[in-house]
């Protein structure tokens, strides 16, 4: 018996579209538009969206060499922050595991390990290994974050440059007044959250630091897990509180009452029977049948056949102490054409506003999904884009999603191209 194609939309046509490099984060600001660009040369593009079927680039921002790329971007009135992370940063955590991965081998097989050993016990393939050795030598001073002053969306403006530490920068969120930062930091493994006051955003002022226990070495504190699979990924001021993902340790719940003074007050780890790392966790802004609903989507890498694919989560965080998951929307590979095609096929973010019961979610080779939370123990989606792949690239990679104040919805491909999109639930 034959199946039918699965259909590309529903309920969402396309009002506008931009042929432009991939990107990691799509930002909305009335009639501009911003994007961080995944890699090198590309940086920071400003896109003029007034008519928002003619999208045109206001500004672009190039990057001088390969050694960082600059993949995330918030703005706050007339200010864009900018990450500042080193490009092929997971080679570089492999690079930095060599000497020790070389010595536990050695210890277990009683003699040197061969390469192909070494490359087994890494995750790499054998011939990496020279350029690998290469990198583990080589010092990586730019990691951080760039403040712009963008009253002249066409001009922006450089302010300053802060350095952080380590690999640098990855996403992060701000507000009118501070920035939450996701980095790695001399002493500790893996990204910790330092807090940054800008005040004077041309000097930013570090508040306070948040970690996982483990995680300060310099402290004397050790890690009970490998590498650095429990970090901060990111995390979101909501209200007095920060809502961290902290891949494959979960989810933590961060009193931020006092910014100098930050305590977790609530956790949840599904890991390690759930194999894709926690990206993003937020609860929705106004309760969901008399109680407070979060929602958390995992990110998609390799697939193994067998395992599951990332997915998105629907958690009762009434109290925060006693965090309860409610459900799982998963989608299926036969609702994407794309989904046996080259890229990755599962979840990755959504859209960082929960002001409704909808959450708006970029799902790699699955495209853009709508689902409605408005019975949390039951999600239901309610609408779907596919976009067509751009630039010959063999799937879409749906990256990032934003939703602007007019309610229409911006689409950045990890590869290739923007889509401006209207969704109509009738």
């Amino acid at each position: 018996m034959s199946h039918a194609e699965p259909r590309l939309a529903r309920g969402v046509r396309q009002v506008g579209v931009l042929d432009i490099a991939g990107g990691g984060q799509v930002v909305v600001d009335g009639d501009h538009v911003f994007i961080g660009h995944m890699k090198p040369p590309f940086g920071t593009t400003i896109v003029d969206v007034t008519d928002r079927s003619r999208p045109k680039i206001a500004a672009e921002i190039r990057l001088d060499g390969d050694a960082s790329h600059t993949h995330k971007v918030r703005v706050t009135g007339d200010l864009m922050i900018t990450n500042v992370e080193q490009n092929d940063r997971h080679a570089k955590r492999r690079a930095k595991s060599l000497p020790s991965a070389e010595a536990a081998l050695a210890t277990e097989l009683g003699r040197p390990p061969s390469a192909a050993e070494l490359a087994s016990r890494i995750g790499v393939e054998e011939g990496d290994l020279p350029r690998l050795r290469q990198m583990a030598n080589e010092a990586y001073g730019e990691g951080g974050f760039r403040v712009w002053d963008i009253a002249d969306r066409s001009r922006p403006r450089l302010l300053t440059h802060h350095r952080t530490g380590g690999v640098g920068v990855h996403r992060f969120d701000a507000d009118a007044r501070h920035a939450y930062i996701s980095t790695e930091m001399e002493g500790y493994v893996g990204n910790i959250l330092v807090v940054y006051d800008l005040a004077d955003p041309s000097r930013p002022e570090e508040v306070s630091r948040w970690w996982m226990p483990g995680q300060h070495v310099a402290g004397g504190e050790r890690p009970n897990w490998p590498g650095v699979r429990h970090r901060l990924h990111h995390a979101m001021r909501c209200g007095d509180e920060l809502w961290a993902s902290v891949w494959h340790a979960g989810i933590r719940v961060i009193d931020a009452s006092d910014l100098t003074k930050l305590r977790t007050v609530g956790s949840y780890d599904y890991h390690p029977a759930i194999p894709e790392p926690t990206h993003t966790v937020m609860p929705f802004e106004a309760p969901i049948g008399g109680r407070r609903i979060a929602a958390a989507i995992d990110e998609e890498h390799d697939h193994l056949h067998g395992r599951l694919h990332g997915f998105l989560w629907f958690f009762d965080v009434t109290d925060r102490s006693n965090l309860k998951p409610l459900s799982i929307f998963n989608l299926s590979e036969s609702d994407s054409p794309f989904s046996r095609a080259p890229g990755r096929f599962g979840a990755h973010q959504f859209h960082e506003r929960l002001d409704t019961t909808l959450i708006y979610a970029a799902w790699f080779s699955g495209g853009l999904r709508i689902v409605d939370a408005r019975d949390p123990e039951l999600p239901e989606e309610v609408g779907f884009f596919i976009p067509e792949p751009m630039g010959g690239e063999p799937s879409p990679q749906s990256n990032d999603v934003a939703v602007g104040d007019d309610g229409l919805i911006y689409l950045l491909d990890r590869n290739r191209g923007l889509h401006i999109l209207e969704f109509d639930r009738a």
